[in-house]
């Protein structure tokens, strides 16, 4: 189930990259998501109920657009790169 969860946010981060960014709802803090170690997915809360998700192998391959799969809202995640080494030090 979470490699399917980690599958289905890629999908949709391969959609994103050819949509016109005016449809970026806010720009988020990596430090405002959440981190889940387990499917290692950032998450913040998409005001239609959901959230917005984002894989740390994302991040790191440069992408920082991240989609709630619920809806058409998409955040900027605004981060550095060296942001990632304490969330990939809690996948050690």
């Amino acid at each position: 189930m979470k490699d399917q969860q980690r599958v289905e946010v890629s999908v949709q981060h391969l959609i994103v990259k050819g949509q016109n960014m005016e449809t970026i709802y806010d720009e988020i803090e990596i430090e405002d998501f959440t981190f889940d170690p387990v499917t290692q997915l950032f998450q913040y809360p998409c005001p239609c109920g959901d959230r917005f998700a984002i894989s740390i192998d994302d991040l790191q391959d440069g992408e920082d657009i991240a989609v709630c799969p619920s809806c058409s809202l998409m955040v900027k995640v605004i981060f550095e790169p060296e942001d990632l080494k304490e969330y990939l030090n809690e996948l050690s």
